[in-house]
């Protein structure tokens, strides 16, 4: 089983360095095509303030010449979701667990374990970098398939942006996951119930040691817990009562 989650625009870069590790060809290539791009144009492609951009285009380049420091990913990335992972004080159960079953899907590095060295970057899929002729998502769809083939199935905590990177062939093997919110009998989606609950389902995973689907289905966590009557066999739906 491998679960699949996005990057975040936010970072903590006060977590520990490591060794860095080379980049694959795909990776330098998305390298080149960012490198053609000035500061002030970084900041249209990817609509950022010239602070943001300058500060990105350094990034680019320390990367190319081999100087920037590099993180775990799951410990580099720090958005609402990571921050409800547990990341720290692991026992050597719950750190095997991540190294097994849990893939980071990135627009720079690829399909990568949770615990890859990578370095500082804000791409990602909604940015209309060209690469080799294609879109980002065209040029990174083979690798993406490639990363998780033969797989039976794939746990799915994505949003679109990333799943549509997948070809259709690899989406068909996926199992989403829905986090709803009941409030006076009435269920509704919240993005950022959402994306915290994401981190807490995945540190229940990792807790747990769960690897299948009926194990999830018996999960309670922060309050969740799993609801056969709004699922199907390609959705798990969790409820929350406020």
């Amino acid at each position: 089983m491998k679960i699949l989650i996005p990057t975040a625009k936010e970072m903590n870069l006060e977590r520990e360095v490591v060794d860095s590790a080379p980049l694959s060809d795909n990776s330098r290539a998305v390298l080149a095509a960012l490198r053609a791009y000035s500061s002030h144009e970084l900041a249209q492609l990817y609509k950022v303030s010239p602070e943001k951009a300058q500060q990105e285009y350094k990034n680019i380049e320390k990367l190319a010449k081999g100087q920037a420091a590099s993180y775990p990913a799951l410990y580099l990335f720090d958005g609402l979701m990571y921050r409800h992972i547990k990341r720290d004080n692991l026992t050597a159960a719950e750190e095997d667990y991540l190294r097994q079953h849990i893939l980071i899907t990135s627009s720079l590095y690829g399909v990568i374990p949770a615990l890859s060295p990578i370095s500082p970057h804000r791409l990602d899929f909604m940015v209309k970098l060209q690469v080799a002729g294609q879109s980002l998502k065209k040029f990174w769809q083979k690798p993406y398939a490639q990363a998780v083939a033969g797989e039976d199935w794939l746990l799915s905590l994505l949003s679109s942006e990333f799943e549509t990177v997948f070809p259709k062939a690899i989406r068909d093997k996926m199992i989403r996951v829905k986090f709803l919110e009941e409030k006076a009998g009435v269920l509704k989606v919240h993005s950022t119930i959402s994306k915290k609950a994401r981190g807490q389902f995945l540190t229940a995973l990792m807790e747990k040691n769960i690897t299948s689907l009926e194990q999830m289905k018996q999960l309670e966590f922060t309050g969740f817990f799993y609801r056969p009557d709004l699922s199907s066999e390609t959705e798990l739906v969790f409820v929350k009562k406020k």
